[in-house]
């Protein structure tokens, strides 16, 4: 007797009906835990090539990886337009046009993964010139670097199967990828490092993520998933949603590339500072690691605002994406204010898990945890309309929000004060929450104008 062959996986309909705080929570917790895990394991590697290595394989590996993520920012822009679509589609209950954008985006990815090896490979020692590196950095980072950009395969559809999937509305299997892939890397590196240096992270990071990018491919060949390959579908590229995929996607990789490029020039006037070393490193600890806290919730508020604003608008209920977006801007503001009262309450007990005991560095942390307690609010909002324009197929927006206020507003009133009074941290610090501000007062105010409400997301109809 023959057996009727297992249904594809149906959408979440959670997502787009019912109550509306589940539905963001169960999209958002699984992206903030695999963001805390992910930053784990770039402790122990540093931890790791610092001890068997030496502070010079921290630093090649903290230059390559500069590079490496302006790379991967950029391209996978696309992957900000794939969700953008596979959102809209599969709001509208319609499965085939779900699986053909993202076989579309898997060729696209492959096909830009073979390119970046060539290009990267040859590039790399100009890259490690164009970053200032010193000649024992670039020793140690030249074979990592190009190690990174000829694996980079791996990498690439790890984050288009991740965006695939949350964009569906299936963040838990992401956050499966996730830690399969944390936990195999370090693994790797507790056995290459030792055995091959700093090279050894790169062969552990390539061989973790193409085992899971193997994986996650086979995964989306089986009839049960949420996104399925079918093998009947058609291979062929369909440049019609090619274009699509970019014209959604790529500002979203300008604007990864515009806040990298402030982010460093901010650094320029940090160094400038008197006490500049103490200033960076307060910076370093306070603005990278301890405000992660609230970023790492906030990057998974903007992940669920998007599948909620986009699913919904697919499916003709805009108003429930304008709930859902509301509902994740409250969730961000409930965490940023806990841990904002922990930055004002017990900043030297959080400086010190890093090691900080130089009192001028320990004055100059306790300051900027102060601005970061205001900040954290600015940004959780920011990170949670953005999402939600974003989800929705308004990618420009965000775009020109975060040129005027992470680069124009913050870099224009550090040169303003360096001219008037002179650059003090204070000034840096408060041109930071300013454009924090700045930032979450236009996002806010964009989303509310509802022009996403008349975007237009659609593609030939799927062949069978």
């Amino acid at each position: 007797m023959a057996t009727n062959p297992p249904k594809q996986q149906t959408f979440d309909r959670s997502i787009i009906e019912g109550p509306i705080g589940g539905a963001v929570w169960r999209l958002a917790w699984p992206t903030m835990l695999q963001n805390v895990i992910a930053g784990l394991q770039g402790i122990i590697d540093h931890a790791m090539v610092g001890h068997f290595v030496g502070y010079t394989a921290n630093a090649a590996i903290g230059v390559s990886w500069q590079i490496i993520l302006v790379v991967i920012v950029f391209i996978s822009s696309l992957f900000t337009g794939m969700a953008v679509l596979v959102a809209r589609f599969a709001g509208a209950n319609e499965p085939a046009k779900v699986n053909k954008v993202v076989y579309q985006a898997f060729l696209t990815a492959f096909g830009l993964s073979i390119i970046l090896a060539a290009v990267g490979y040859f590039a790399s020692p100009s890259l490690l010139v164009l970053v200032n590196a010193e000649p024992a950095v670039q020793k140690e980072a030249l074979p990592f670097l190009r190690a990174m950009f000829m694996g980079i395969f791996g990498m690439m559809m790890f984050f288009m199967l991740s965006g695939a999937f949350r964009a569906a509305g299936d963040p838990r299997t992401p956050l499966r990828l996730g830690v399969t892939m944390t936990v195999l890397t370090i693994a790797f590196n507790v056995i290459l490092i030792p055995m091959f240096g700093t090279i050894g992270a790169a062969l552990g990071t390539i061989a973790s993520s193409t085992t899971v990018a193997i994986y996650g491919l086979w995964k989306i060949t089986r009839p049960d998933a949420v996104i399925h390959f079918e093998r009947g579908m058609d291979k062929k590229p369909d440049f019609t949603i090619i274009r699509s995929l970019f014209r959604f996607g790529l500002p979203t990789g300008v604007q990864g590339i515009a806040m990298n490029i402030g982010g460093v020039l901010l650094l320029r006037f940090i160094g400038s500072l008197q006490h500049s070393a103490a200033a960076q490193a307060a910076y370093a600890v306070g603005y990278t690691e301890l405000f992660s806290l609230i970023t790492w919730t906030s990057v998974g508020l903007m992940g669920a605002s998007a599948t909620i604003a986009g699913q919904n608008l697919g499916a003709g209920n805009p108003e429930r994406a304008v709930q859902g977006v509301r509902v994740a801007s409250r969730y961000g503001l409930g965490v940023a204010v806990v841990i904002g009262a922990m930055f004002l309450a017990i900043p030297g007990y959080l400086l010190a898990v890093f090691g900080m005991t130089d009192p001028l560095v320990l004055d100059l942390g306790r300051q900027l945890l102060a601005f970061l307690s205001v900040s954290g609010l600015f940004i959780t909002v920011a990170l949670s309309y953005t999402g939600g324009l974003q989800g929705t197929g308004d990618t420009r927006s965000p775009l020109y929000i975060s040129i005027i206020s992470q680069v124009v507003i913050p870099l224009g009133l550090c040169t303003v004060f360096q001219a008037l009074y002179g650059l003090d941290a204070f000034h840096i610090w408060t041109a930071i929450v300013i454009g924090h501000a700045t930032r979450a007062t236009l996002s806010v105010l964009r989303f509310r104008q509802g022009k996403w409400r008349g975007i237009a997301v659609d593609i030939e109809p799927a062949r069978p």
